[in-house]
Parts: C-alpha cells; structure tokens; sequence
C-alpha cells in the first residue's frame, strides 16, 4: 500500500512538473547536462578498470576518451527517438490532419529536443575549455548553429520535423569515436579499423549527405507551409541546414582520403 502510494506520488510530480508544458524547457536542459555528467564519471570509472590503454593516455586525451562516451551516448539516444518521429510516428505525417507540419510538436518531441540542447551545451563548454584539443573553430560553429536551431525549435514548436532530420546525422558519431578509440589504443593497423572507415563512409553519405538531400526536398514540397513560419524559423530551417551540409560535404571529403589512405596501406 505504501509502495503504490509513492507510486501515485511520483507519477503525479512527474506529469505536474517535469513533463508540464511550462516546466518541460528547463527540466529537459537541465536532465541532459545532468546525464552527461553521469556518463562522464561513469567512462572514467570503467575505462580506468577495463581498459589498459586508458591509463597510460594523458589527461587531455582521458578527458576527450570520456568525452567521446558522452557524445556516443546521445548520439545512440537522439537517433532512435529522431528515426521514430520522422519515419514511424504519425505527429509529422502529412495524413494527420492536425495542422500545419512545420508548427507540429508534443510532450515528448519537445522534451528531447531540450535533452539535445543540454548536451550541445555541456558538449560546447568542453571544447571550449580544453580549446582547441578537443576540436577546432569547426567544431564551435556546429554546436552555436545546433544549440540556436534545437532550441529554437523546442521553445517555439516550429520546424521540430526538420530539426529531428538533421539530428539523424548523430548517428555517425558512434563510428567517428569508434574511430579515434581504435587509434589511441595503438589498432590503427588492424582489420576493425579498415572496417570502421568503411562503415564511416557509408553512414555519412547516407545521414549526412542524401538524408540532407530528403530534407530540402521535403522543404520544397512542404514551401506552402514552411513560409508560414516566423522569420527566425524560416532561416533556421533554410540556412542552418545548408551551412551544415557544406561543413558535412568537407568532412566527407576528408573520410573519402582518409579512406583512400587506409586501404592504400592495406594493400
């Protein structure tokens, strides 16, 4: 009796705070910070007890190994609820005659955006802190454009459907950091890591590139929509992609040399 008690408790705080409409920017945001610092303690904690290799890397290089756990983290979490939206959920589809597409958004859809925001931040004062180990000024201007267009799109609910089609392109952050983890461990010359450059390449061309090709398309057949948008929206929706697929078409381009390199070296 006691445990349903608490039970009704927690379900009534969890639906009259956290999940409120009012209340769901600021616990989302906060939750995410929060959960990548718990992964990041918890990559350090096994890391320093499963793997060797981990000890002997220097502080900067154990910070980046964790920080890569977190964005392995995210990545995994925000593809699979980004695939459900786009693909599978019937919030976005053009049968649900439930008004326009661009200004569609629910609980949950708005809730995890606001888990990707508290991650592009705690991510972006990462790199900011260890500037420039754990990236460039390419890296700086990806996560400003990611965190004004993910937050944008959860405080307002406009274009939520687009800005859950590039989050897709997350999804070659796990093989990217599979990547560098097979090079500090000293497996730049085996098998896994050939592999690994395959798969690369094969998941940017598809998240990265044709999947930014859908998007403008569905842009374009949805215009009608689209233009109904405030005009902060409007250039979310326009310009932001674009510059990103530039920035994702010259690291495509980097992958295809690199690629080039690895299997030279093979044969």
């Amino acid at each position: 009796m006691a445990v349903k008690s608490y039970q009704n408790q927690a379900e009534f705080l969890l639906k009259e705070y956290v999940l409120a409409d009012s209340f769901i920017p600021y616990t989302s945001i906060t939750g995410g910070i929060l959960a990548c610092k718990m992964v990041y303690d918890l990559s350090q904690s096994i890391s320093a007890v499963h793997f060797k290799s981990f000890s002997s890397l220097s502080k900067i290089q154990r910070s980046e190994w964790n920080n890569r756990a977190i964005s392995t983290f995210h990545a995994i979490f925000i593809t699979v609820i980004s695939l459900y939206f786009v693909f599978w959920s019937d919030l976005y589809s053009d049968e649900l005659l439930a008004g326009l597409v661009t200004f569609r958004s629910s609980s949950l859809s708005t809730f995890t955006l606001g888990v990707s925001v508290g991650y592009f931040l705690a991510d972006l004062g990462m790199i900011c802190w260890f500037y420039p180990s754990l990236g460039g000024m390419e890296y700086v201007v990806h996560h400003l454009l990611s965190v004004a267009s993910v937050a944008y799109s959860m405080l307002t609910g406009e274009g939520q459907l687009y800005t859950y089609m590039v989050l897709i392109s997350e999804t070659t952050t796990p093989g990217i950091n599979l990547r560098w983890y097979l090079d500090v461990a000293g497996m730049k010359r085996s098998g896994a890591y050939v592999v690994n450059g395959v798969v690369i390449f094969f998941a940017w061309l598809v998240a990265r590139i044709v999947l930014f090709i859908y998007m403008f398309y569905h842009v374009y057949l949805h215009y009608d929509q689209v233009k109904q948008m405030h005009n902060i929206g409007k250039f979310l929706v326009f310009v932001v992609p674009a510059v990103l697929a530039v920035m994702n078409l010259m690291w495509f381009a980097k992958i295809i040399k690199g690629l080039k390199k690895t299997l030279t070296k093979r044969q």
